[in-house]
């Protein structure tokens, strides 16, 4: 049994993983960071469209603040946002644009003179504007502040932090998942984690552990997410002894994700002017919301959509229905200089070009504001588990209330990234406690025999595991998509148990010698699961619709859930705990 010690760990090599780990080495400690991929290829390089931050450098942006950034985010959340959490944030998340800056983000910049907007209004930039970090239009904003790198923003970052992370000694270590927490009287101590390379099971302790995975978009069939993002870190808090979750029915989905594809189209298309169009050529949203049109917040135009599909205007294809975006009007120029790679993706996985064509468009899931349960210090101690903690999409610190607003999350990246490593470092410093022999051997015994018994029914007779996920998969999609309700939700229960029930019979479709996509589903298919029960079992519980969770059956917000849901997994009953707390609507 191989044992590797750190003071700090960092699950995931994302943005926010790369922030926490670049913030505790500068603090001096020894940290070491686990990724399942190479952190280029972590989902955070797939954000395109950039960062809210009341910048007030742009002529469209110049009576920005904090304060209106607040309302926005609050607003966008339909108030069930933490506002010591979001006042927080909104003011952070300004300095960490400019020292991304200077880490080499290569923000695109201001360009004095004449500009032409979509709708043609024609405005001059000043020339004492010219080379500051300029804004794009985004939907659920009353100011022009998200500041972008053409339509790669997400890449660009991850490119500068994982320079500086090299530059300042980070250890990381690629292609290993961690399967397991160690913990005992409900302290996280480390992982243990599986080696993809080697098919070996290693040991990493620590005294104090940040779980920053991603998403979990892969439990739906249709998802904007990367294939890595399926919960895995959520899923380990969920079966580890007071772990809790918290508002996992608050899924986002977005309006213009790729058909078939469901890759991300970024909302800066229509940021920059774009429009949506229904099988008529009608632009539609002006009818939903006349005021911001394409261009209102992401919960409002994906229930449009549908609403759209329902009175038989969408558009019909082989691949389903889709409706169809339109950037033809922004011009060869614009398009290549800031939405290339929409421009890319549209040609490859869908074959049309926009400086010419139409793109077919659907909503797909997109974001979960659901995650980790933790403090404003991005701390897991109150909420069952000491020692742990969460950052990025993997934690819900409740800055996104029921709907995130587009751009915060990449900011959410780099702010609770530093504000965890900040929490780690007092908590490093308060825990001279490690962890007994016994306790690490048992659980590094326990993942041994998981990869024991899949290797013995390895070829067997019997369902695989491939196929439990793709059922789960289309469940989710078909009963917890944009639209949801009592009857869809509770037959969504009933098959996902049925899904659950099998998991132990489960098999792999051939014996292994090495690691495989196969074996890694193997793994994570029972949290997936278990992740999707949460979601499931939370918005059959909110009898209301409220953000980005909507109900057929309760299509009013109810004062009596304007309260935050936390879930807990009951093993010895085999089901989800759900439980509330208040929200605060004052910082």
């Amino acid at each position: 049994m191989e044992i590797i010690y750190s003071q700090a760990l960092v699950i995931g090599g994302g943005l926010a993983g790369l922030r926490a780990a670049i913030e505790l080495k500068e603090r001096g400690l020894d940290v070491t960071v686990l990724s399942l991929v190479p952190p280029l290829r972590s989902h955070s390089s797939a954000a395109m469209g950039g960062v809210q931050a009341a910048l007030a450098t742009s002529c469209m942006g110049a009576r920005d603040s904090v304060a209106l950034h607040f309302e926005d985010t609050m607003k966008g959340g339909a108030y069930m946002s933490d506002p010591e959490v979001v006042n927080c944030f909104c003011n952070r998340v300004i300095d960490s644009v400019y020292q991304l800056d200077s880490w080499g983000v290569p923000w695109t910049r201001i360009t004095a003179g004449r500009r032409v907007l979509s709708d043609g209004r024609v405005i001059s930039e000043s020339f004492e504007s010219h080379g500051k970090i300029a804004a794009r239009n985004f939907g659920g904003t009353a100011q022009w502040r998200t500041c972008y790198c053409s339509d790669t923003t997400g890449h660009n970052m991850m490119r500068a932090l994982l320079r500086k992370a090299a530059g300042s000694g980070v250890k990381i270590i690629d292609r290993i998942r961690a399967l397991s927490l160690i913990s005992e009287d409900n302290r996280c101590y480390g992982v243990t984690a599986l080696d993809l390379r080697s098919g070996k099971i290693r040991v990493f302790t620590s005294s104090t552990t940040l779980i920053a995975t991603g998403g979990i978009g892969r439990i739906f069939k249709y998802s904007t997410n990367g294939s890595i993002c399926t919960g895995s870190g959520q899923a380990l808090v969920l079966q580890s002894p007071g772990g809790t979750l918290a508002n996992m029915e608050a899924v986002q989905f977005h309006p213009t994700a790729l058909v078939p594809s469901s890759v991300l189209v970024t909302e800066g298309c229509r940021g920059d002017g774009g429009y949506l169009y229904n099988s008529k050529m009608e632009r539609f949203m002006e009818k939903y919301s006349p005021d911001k049109k394409e261009l209102a917040s992401r919960d409002i135009v994906s229930r449009s959509m549908i609403l759209e599909e329902r009175i038989g205007n969408a558009v019909e294809n082989t691949w389903g229905n889709h409706f169809w975006l339109d950037i033809r009007h922004l011009g060869k120029e614009h398009i290549d200089r800031h939405l290339r790679e929409v421009s890319e993706n549209s040609i490859c996985f869908a074959g049309v070009d926009p400086v010419k064509d139409l793109i077919p468009v659907y909503p797909a899931q997109h974001y979960a504001m659901g995650g980790i349960r933790t403090d404003i210090s991005l701390s897991a101690q109150n909420y069952g588990i000491a020692g742990l903690f969460a950052a990025g999409e993997s934690a819900c610190w409740d800055l996104h209330g029921f709907n995130r607003l587009g751009g915060n999350s990449l900011g959410e990246t780099v702010v609770s990234g530093e504000l965890a490593a900040e929490g780690m470092c007092e908590n490093f410093s308060n825990n001279g406690y490690t962890p007994s022999a016994a306790v690490i051997t048992k659980e590094y015994k326990r993942q041994c025999e998981r990869l024991v018994k899949l290797e013995e029914k390895a070829g067997s007779n019997g369902v695989t595991f491939s196929k439990l996920t793709f059922d789960l998969r289309s469940v989710m999609s078909r009963y917890a998509g944009v639209f949801r309700n009592e009857e869809g939700l509770k037959l969504a229960k009933k098959e996902l148990g049925r899904i659950l029930e099998k998991v132990d019979g489960a098999v792999v479709s051939k014996n292994f010698y090495s690691m495989s996509p196969e074996i890694e589903n193997a793994l994570e298919c029972r949290g997936m699961i278990l992740l999707a029960m949460t979601v499931v079992e939370g918005a059959l519980a909110r009898k209301e619709s409220r953000g980005c969770h909507n109900r057929d059956d309760y299509p009013d917000m109810a004062e009596e859930y304007q309260k935050r849901t936390l879930t807990r997994w009951n093993n010895d009953t085999q089901s989800v705990m759900i439980d509330y707390e208040d929200v605060s609507l004052h910082v």
